[in-house]
């Protein structure tokens, strides 16, 4: 029996439907201190640059406890994984409503930031145990959405609450939330049983005996997936932790219209990703190899996003011109969320893809932890702080666009799927006809 004929579309969809509300939850948790980073960091007296690194803690122990957790998924069921992350999300919210100190603050979000790291590559392997590979993409960029759509609800609501309740207000119903998710994950919540990709035939008469996982991930082409997610991610981060603060401080709208305006860049991100992410899956299924419906795809994506981030830097530019461009520039690069994870997946043995799905998690938001904290310190020098803003948003034009050529380079799924399929130590073929 093949992998294709296990695929269960209504269980695998309505798996797919409640990781999407956990991805919401997950980028709520995330993007909730930028939107109410105004009256916070007045009612906490923090400086830029103290928000900026408060912001990037969040990312400290991501990586750590990413790899952690993927190690161990290969291993624990990701049914039992997810409940357990759900869990902690919720409860880890009210120390964040009750803190009055910078460093309660920051010790929060160090805590919450390990507990939400491995959500997307347990998320994705699990999605991967109910759809069959080259229907992949549209599931994990759908699952992304879920973000999107934490990140639009951030925009319309959380200034409204924020207004209304104060700030911390926002923490209380988070924790809420998460504990409504946790009880319909542990009542509805199953394990998929695709454990198997659909390999070459070739390849799947070699003997099991695989490369160990660190010549895996020295590979050129899981290499360049690394560095795809880490661009994608110093890009997001940026996006919803000083966003806010760019809308309201640097291009002077108020509080409530600009969460409509980090609402509307959030939004437009959704057509996209889910655009790019349902052509690559339409090409793949007509025959296209995968080298062209995802890497070229995708590096075609990452270097039209870091052009438009440039932008504002050489063209004067109204700031409605500059919140369209930025909505376009920022929503490119979250295509890397589908289809990243979906070319690791490609690659890398069946036995390795736990693993390699959080290093690419942990590598990836190492850009979390950095881009916050380096745009905190253009900041804090002083001037423009729109000025600052572009320049901080412009690094992720090069960081983009280096990714993207590079993987137009060297990223080639199909070879580097045959040699890591290839055993250590094949057999003498005269031994074996003995």
């Amino acid at each position: 029996m093949t992998a294709s004929s296990d695929f269960r579309p209504r269980s695998a969809w309505s798996m797919t439907i409640l990781l999407t509300g956990l991805a919401l939850i997950n980028f709520l948790d995330k993007v909730v201190i930028g939107v109410v980073a105004v009256p916070m960091t007045k009612d906490l007296g923090l400086s830029h640059a103290q928000f900026g690194l408060v912001a990037g803690s969040f990312f400290w122990l991501f990586s750590i406890s990413t790899v952690l957790v993927g190690l161990v998924s290969n291993r624990v069921q990701t049914r039992w994984l997810l409940l357990a992350m759900g869990v902690a999300w919720a409860v880890l919210q009210i120390p964040q409503a009750l803190t009055t100190s910078v460093l309660a603050l920051l010790l929060c979000r160090v805590l919450l930031g390990a507990a939400e790291g491995p959500f997307m590559p347990t998320t994705v392997h699990a999605l991967y145990k109910w759809f069959p590979d080259r229907k992949r993409n549209l599931p994990v960029a759908i699952v992304s959405q879920g973000a999107g759509l934490g990140l639009l609800m951030a925009g319309l609501v959380i200034p409204l609450i924020t207004a209304r309740h104060g700030w911390r207000m926002n923490f209380v119903l988070l924790g809420a939330i998460g504990v409504v998710w946790s009880v319909l994950w542990l009542f509805l919540g199953r394990e998929g049983n695709l454990d198997t990709q659909a390999r070459p035939r070739a390849t799947a008469k070699l003997a099991t005996k695989r490369k160990p996982l660190r010549k895996t991930l020295a590979d050129p082409s899981v290499l360049c997936v690394l560095l795809l997610g880490f661009a994608a991610y110093w890009s997001l981060s940026q996006l919803f932790t000083w966003l806010p603060t760019y809308l309201e401080k640097g291009l002077g709208y108020p509080n409530v219209q600009a969460g409509r305006w980090f609402a509307l860049v959030i939004i437009t991100a959704t057509p996209i990703n889910i655009g790019l992410s349902w052509l690559s899956q339409f090409l793949l299924e007509r025959g296209v190899s995968t080298r062209v419906a995802r890497v070229k795809l995708l590096a075609a994506a990452l270097i039209a996003s870091g052009a438009i981030y440039v932008t504002p830097l050489f063209v004067e530019l109204t700031h409605l011109q500059k919140v369209l461009l930025l909505a376009i520039g920022a929503g490119l690069p979250t295509v890397c969320f589908a289809i990243g994870p979906a070319l690791l997946a490609e690659v890398v043995p069946d036995d390795q893809r736990g693993a390699a799905l959080a290093m690419y998690t942990a590598i990836g938001s190492l850009g979390g932890a950095l881009s916050p904290a380096l745009m905190g310190a253009l900041v804090q020098r002083g001037g423009s702080l729109a000025t600052a803003c572009e320049q901080g948003f412009a690094t992720c034009a090069a960081l983009v666009v280096v990714a993207a050529l590079l993987a137009l380079r060297w990223l080639n799924p199909e070879r580097s799927r045959e040699v890591l399929a290839t055993p250590l130590a094949a057999p003498d073929a005269r031994t074996t006809a003995l």
